[in-house]
């Protein structure tokens, strides 16, 4: 896994979508970015690891590696595949510290894609966003 900040990875994705005019280009990226998804095992997809609050199935997958957060996430919903292929590219192989503190939130209502959720993805992104935080801050506590 390598490092790549949070910051880096945000800064990358605000450029991809600048070039997206409208919420229907916006639509179809995220789509297409989550066609790239590998499945995970069938084996990780459990109580566990799936992510409540999401209308969709979600299940997602955090490993740390020495002080770097690995993400590895599925869902039954391509829309979802999408934001998960974003989270993915944003927290996988940063620092745990920066993605206990990132605020995702902000980034994708920058980028236009927050605003155009309805409620009930909007609810399922934050309850993944809070796994990752709270996956993450759990992996820096003594």
């Amino acid at each position: 896994m390598t490092a790549m900040s949070i910051k880096r990875a945000a800064d990358e994705i605000r450029e991809e979508f600048s070039w997206l005019e409208d919420w229907e280009a916006r639509y179809a990226h995220i789509i297409d970015l989550g066609k790239n998804n590998p499945p995970l095992n069938g084996d990780e997809r459990t109580e566990d690891t799936r992510v409540r609050g999401c209308a969709s199935q979600v299940w997602m997958v955090t490993d740390v590696t020495g002080e770097q957060l690995g993400l590895r996430a599925e869902s039954d919903a391509i829309i979802v595949s999408g934001l998960i292929a974003l989270l993915i590219r944003l927290y996988a192989g940063a620092e745990l510290k920066e993605a206990a503190e990132f605020d995702a939130e902000s980034l994708l209502d920058e980028i236009g894609v927050k605003g155009a959720l309805t409620a009930q993805r909007s609810n399922g992104l934050a309850s993944m966003l809070a796994r990752i935080r709270k996956d993450a801050s759990a992996a820096l506590a003594p």
